[in-house]
């Protein structure tokens, strides 16, 4: 990572610089394991968006990171320790921390993972590049897919194939469409590779829960203007699967409604 794909998280940002936070650092830093913010915080934080989790990822085993946030004084809450997730509270703030993992078999749409040291591992098993980026306790971002270039520009960019990704999670597939509603450029459209590896792979929809289908949906469906991120949907024939009968002709009115009445989208509704 060098030259214009560097990126420091501006060190006033609030949840960087937060007492608590940094006493998670070095508690972890002190124990001789890596810790670092993931995911959603510093992919905002590098748009200029709103922030409103924080997700942290650590090298230390699940047991280890529970020792280390209650030596700290932080009380862990193991809310998904069979998956490497602990939750560490302390004063009424919850603070999710994972260890690092890699993928050893998925089957489309929950995958059975193992542990990692390995900070890249980690990331190659997340679904599009701008949401691989880590930041260390000085705000200092680090970039093992490339995903600061394709958030700058907008480009909503799976990691490594495309074809492999989605046969991970076919959730993927609304998960493209909705980052693309949400940080896509719409100048660069979507890309041609993109769309034929979720035409190829539409039919896995099928097998998602309508929970997870209409959670996808709804946060798609709030983004400021949605209707490009739907319309290609129903090009490649995976609105239908997921919403029979549903016509993206009637979006582009709709979303003139709210932009007259003055309703503003909601990334986090």
């Amino acid at each position: 990572m060098g030259g214009s794909h560097e990126f420091i998280i501006p060190a006033e940002t609030p949840w960087l610089c937060d007492s608590t936070v940094q006493r998670l650092f070095a508690a972890f830093l002190d124990a001789g394991e890596e810790l670092y913010f993931v995911g959603g915080c510093v992919r905002n934080a590098v748009l200029g968006a709103p922030v409103s989790d924080i997700d942290l990822s650590t090298s230390a085993l699940p047991e280890t990171t529970m020792a280390i946030v209650k030596a700290a004084g932080f009380k862990p809450v193991p809310t998904g320790i069979d998956h490497g997730t602990i939750t560490a509270v302390r004063d009424g703030q919850p603070f999710e921390i994972t260890t690092f993992r890699k993928d050893v078999e998925t089957d489309g749409r929950r995958a059975v993972v193992a542990f990692s040291k390995n900070l890249r591992e980690d990331a190659l098993r997340r679904d599009f590049t701008m949401n691989a980026l880590y930041a260390d306790q000085t705000g200092r971002v680090i970039d093992p897919t490339g995903g600061l270039p394709d958030a700058r520009a907008g480009r909503i960019r799976f990691i490594e194939n495309p074809h492999d990704r989605i046969r991970e999670d076919h959730l993927r597939i609304l998960r493209f469409f909705r980052f693309s509603a949400w940080y896509g450029n719409a100048d660069l459209g979507f890309d041609a590779d993109v769309l034929a590896a979720i035409a190829d792979l539409s039919d896995g929809v099928l097998d998602l829960s309508k929970e997870r289908v209409g959670q996808e949906m709804l946060k798609l469906l709030v983004a400021p203007n949605p209707v490009p991120a739907v319309a290609a949907m129903s090009q490649i024939g995976v609105l239908s699967k997921i919403l029979p009968g549903a016509d993206p002709q009637f979006l582009g009115p709709l979303v003139h409604l709210e932009e007259q009445s003055g309703t503003q989208p909601d990334p986090l509704r």
